[in-house]
């Protein structure tokens, strides 16, 4: 089954609501699975290759290198983005009216909160590296089941399979609402 693509030919009209009803359908079409042409050694698979992967091929060599470096992209980003916070944090201006004092006082509070967030998101990358290093990376801490391809693209440093999470937070719910 083929999803027909968008010209990018600026000479066509707007597409209509019909038109694009059509894309959003087209759209929640499921693709069969796609045999993968072989790659040279070291090539980096797509987002597209790992998921036209068959099941059996999950968490492969292949597989585990591609989140490992996606993993070891997103540390570098936290990295980047603590380095901002922590000089914005050194920035130090006294400001004669209440309220831009306060006004900076709520940026120190966000920044702090914004760094907190931040390593804990550190720990969690770094977890999930050492779990690639030891080949358990992809599959449920509680269950042993496969987390799945498609959450782990969403969030790569998930640790359960959907089913554990959304149990999870029904019980988290249940106790917060008493």
């Amino acid at each position: 089954m083929k999803v027909q693509e968008k010209s990018k030919s600026p000479a066509k009209a707007a597409p209509s609501k019909t038109s694009a009803s059509k894309v959003a359908t087209a759209a929640k079409v499921v693709r069969a699975p796609q045999k993968v042409a072989p790659r040279a050694a070291g090539a980096l698979l797509s987002e597209e290759e790992i998921r036209a992967m068959s099941d059996d091929e999950y968490m492969n060599d292949a597989q585990l290198e591609f989140f490992r470096q996606r993993l070891i992209h997103m540390r570098e980003e936290v990295l980047q983005r603590e380095m901002d916070v922590k000089e914005r944090l050194h920035e130090r201006e006294m400001f004669a009216d209440p309220a831009d004092r306060a006004t900076a006082e709520e940026e120190h509070w966000l920044d702090l909160r914004l760094r907190e967030r931040e390593s804990l998101l550190l720990k969690k990358i770094d977890d999930a590296l050492r779990r690639i290093e030891a080949k358990e990376y992809g599959y449920c801490e509680k269950t042993g089941d496969p987390i799945g391809i498609p959450r782990l693209l969403a969030r790569p440093t998930a640790t359960v399979c959907v089913d554990v999470k959304g149990q999870d937070e029904r019980v988290e719910a249940q106790f917060r609402d008493r």
